[in-house]
């Protein structure tokens, strides 16, 4: 394949994976990142939402040779433990599968492992405090700011990437051109974060292996486990109305509410009431885009389709953009415009997908996953999958243990939900006959 100028405008997550996928692929690659350069940067554990990574990531960095030492610095997640208002817990494994784990990590701790990764590169040049300004997409021109010295740098390439982010600079450029679609919808409910320290001798305080979600109907708390033994917690309640974060204005309001709806908290997170009144609700939003290529210019992960993150796959989705760009700009080594093309076609869709299944995900999580009717139904689902492993994947499984385009793991999904819905009351009657006929 013949080397390219690569500009890359955001250094997060995805743009740090895209300038390394790309730089092992021959190409030389510029990265400009808005923010200081995060290996100068106390990483502090449990003070950022921590995400949950799986196959689509895991496959990303295997191309990449990162996903053993990724691993290492996970912790797997085996199912949901669900704490219950009685303090009662019911655990719901993942998969029927023992090896089929999802792993928590440290967002910031993997963002600088795999900026140090990416700056090892002999062909990765790596520009901090550079805020993108204005975009030529169909020239592959950009114009960052020095946020230090207040200079301007105006760079090109043979290919652009806006891995910037949710409020992508390098998007708000694209949308001033014609026949540029773009929505966000923000949620109704915001999050906020809640640090649990690990217990004595660094042990876990509750179960290590797990995602523990405490569902409470219109409103939860989730919990995912840190390396060094401690979780980061994260309340998701309404901006306004009943259970607002605002309604909880001193510590004893605090106290009272969280004794009332998460008795066991208090004991796991000592100085609850000073995080809660310290902290501020973040907004989660879903923003969709089309088209994601205009000219030498392409978008990936946040930039082009931002997600809430209820079915853990807003860093997975980033990732498998990366990879799939890659690979179709390998598959078309002298066309580059087909690459693009290409990868458009792959991923839009499969974007619009995830967006929807994440916030299918957020009601199923806030509160079906504590009626006995849907843990009765995990159940069914994970002994059809033992039964008849060749037809029967639940949805869940096809997007987190698979690389299927979650597009075709819905329709399959679907279709499965069909012919269940056709067979299995076929399939009592049969039974019923059967037990009839053997007792004449």
């Amino acid at each position: 394949m013949s080397q390219k100028s690569i500009v890359i405008a955001g250094g997060g997550l995805t743009g740090a994976l895209a300038a390394l996928m790309l730089a092992r692929d021959g190409h030389r690659v510029s990265l400009y990142e808005r923010r200081g350069d995060i290996r100068n940067a106390e990483i502090v554990h449990g003070r950022s939402i921590n995400l949950a990574i799986s196959t689509r990531g895991l496959t990303a960095l295997d191309r990449v040779g990162l996903k053993d030492k990724v691993l290492e610095m996970a912790v797997p997640m085996r199912g949901r433990l669900m704490h219950g208002k009685d303090r009662s817990t019911t655990f719901q494994a993942y998969s029927s599968d023992p090896n089929e784990n999802i792993y928590s990590i440290s967002r910031g701790g993997l963002n600088r492992f795999l900026i140090e990764q990416a700056a090892a590169e002999k062909n990765v040049e790596l520009h901090f405090q550079h805020r993108c300004e204005e975009v030529d997409a169909r020239a592959g021109v950009a114009t960052f700011k020095n946020d230090e010295n207040g200079e301007t740098v105006e760079v090109s390439g043979d290919l652009l990437i806006g891995a910037d982010g949710a409020y992508s600079a390098v998007r708000q450029n694209l949308m001033v051109g014609d026949q540029f679609d773009f929505s966000q919808e923000y949620l109704t409910h915001g999050y906020m974060e809640l640090y649990l320290p690990a217990a004595e001798g660094g042990k876990f305080p509750i179960e290590k292996n797990a995602l523990h979600i405490w569902p409470r109907g219109h409103f939860m708390m989730i919990a995912l486990p840190n390396d060094d033994g401690s979780f980061t917690g994260t309340l998701f309640w309404p901006n306004k109305g009943d259970g607002a974060f605002s309604h909880l204005k001193d510590a004893d309001q605090v106290k009272r509410y969280f004794a009332e709806w998460f008795p066991d908290v208090p004991d796991l997170i000592p100085d609850l009431d000073k995080q809660y009144l310290n902290a501020n609700p973040s907004s989660l939003v879903t923003i969709r885009c089309r088209p994601w290529v205009v000219g030498k210019t392409v978008l990936v992960g946040d930039s082009a389709h931002a997600i809430v993150p209820f079915y853990g796959q807003g860093m997975n989705a980033g990732f498998e953009d990366v990879r799939i760009l890659c690979e179709e700009m390998e598959s078309h080594p002298d066309d580059l415009e087909e690459a693009l093309q290409s990868y458009q076609e792959l991923r839009v869709e499969n974007g619009n997908a995830i967006a929807d299944l994440a916030l299918a995900n957020f009601h199923e999580m806030q509160d079906h996953v504590a009626r006995p009717t849907f843990l009765l139904y995990k159940k069914f689902s994970n002994l059809l999958q033992k039964l008849f492993p060749g037809w029967y994947r639940s949805l869940y499984s096809m997007v987190s243990f698979s690389n299927t385009p979650y597009a075709e793991a819905i329709r399959i999904a679907r279709s499965q939900d069909q012919a269940i819905r056709v067979v299995f009351p076929l399939m009592l009657m049969i039974i019923a006959v059967a037990i009839v006929w053997s007792l004449k």
